[in-house]
């Protein structure tokens, strides 16, 4: 960063400065441990010297944050995967079930908007498909932050939720599916060529909730590689050049991404593989009646406030996974 031509390069810069940062995170994060843990022990020899019963209350208050900042820093240090500092893309998927299932995505929609907010992540919503009645079908968002994907591929899977539903008049217990996929985004580091020949492009009107924050001309694109059938939707930006732009540069990351998976034995580690939307796939489980729990099934991790989690509360999840991996 001393460099005198560092600054010449802002691509290349932002990256180490974005490296710089992390890095200092963990070393600030294990030198402000050194010092508490140090400065404990020093007090706890001059207790055996002269006790004070008001000291010795502090060091074992002390005892907890030290712990939960201990699990803070372990955490930290699993996100090493090639691709765990990068910004990702989140899409929503609802499973079949019409309107319960466009329901329960939106419920994970907000979920994961709060739990952006937690983190302090940054936020674009790319595309989003409203249901019939109510929810939505898809959703995709842009999210950009510290380790972004290393926390978020913990969510790639199908998601259960189990309720009395309040769109039955006869109250009847209901489970619904919705899936999670995760994508790191390379941002300007991909170097794909996409045949204009491969592209189908439709034009369409944005389906938001209008207001200021989302157009209502005839400028939303959708985008189909049809070699791959992978279809990339964008109707965040002002112009139908820009959303076109920004749909090609997530298609180049999804193709990139395909492209890894053909070259790479280990394909689950970087995206996982094929997901059906249904019973007996869900990684989690969200219980809301006859009683209330949530269940991650891959570490059997659970809690029973269910509320709590629905409100962006997934560290516990996230980072058991982590840890289990």
């Amino acid at each position: 960063m001393n460099a005198p031509d560092f600054w010449n390069d802002k691509t290349k810069n932002e990256e180490i400065i974005k490296e710089f940062n992390n890095l200092k995170k963990i070393v600030g994060s294990v030198d402000g441990l050194r010092k508490i843990i140090s400065n404990d022990l020093e007090m706890l020899e001059l207790l055996k010297i002269d006790f004070d019963e008001d000291i010795k209350i502090m060091i074992e208050s002390n005892v907890d944050s030290i712990e939960n900042k201990i699990s803070e820093l372990e955490t930290l240090l699993l996100l090493d995967g090639p691709y765990d500092e990068y910004d990702a893309i989140l899409d929503i998927h609802s499973g079949a079930g019409g309107t319960e299932a466009n329901d329960w995505a939106m419920m994970l929609y907000r979920m994961y908007l709060r739990y952006f907010e937690k983190k302090d992540y940054q936020v674009e919503i790319l595309s989003e498909q409203k249901g019939d009645e109510t929810g939505i079908k898809t959703a995709s968002l842009l999210i950009k932050g510290d380790n972004v994907y290393g926390y978020l591929r913990n969510e790639i899977g199908v998601h259960r939720l189990i309720r009395l539903s309040p769109f039955d008049s006869n109250s009847r217990r209901h489970t619904s599916f919705a899936s999670i996929d995760i994508t790191p985004y390379f941002d300007n580091d991909v170097n794909i060529e996409i045949k204009e020949s491969d592209l189908m492009i439709d034009v369409y009107r944005s389906s938001g909730a209008g207001g200021q924050s989302v157009n209502t001309t005839d400028s939303a694109v959708r985008i189909t590689h049809i070699p791959t059938k992978t279809v990339v939707t964008c109707q965040n930006e002002r112009s139908q050049i820009q959303n076109r732009e920004k749909a090609l540069e997530i298609l180049k990351n999804k193709l990139y991404i395909l492209e890894l998976e053909k070259q790479e034995v280990e394909l689950k580690k970087i995206k996982g593989g094929p997901i059906d939307i249904n019973f007996g796939s869900q990684i989690r489980s969200y219980i809301m009646h006859p009683y209330s729990m949530v269940k991650d099934h891959r570490t059997n991790t659970e809690t029973s406030n269910v509320n709590k989690v629905l409100d962006g509360d997934l560290d516990l999840f996230i980072n058991a996974n982590l840890k289990n991996k």
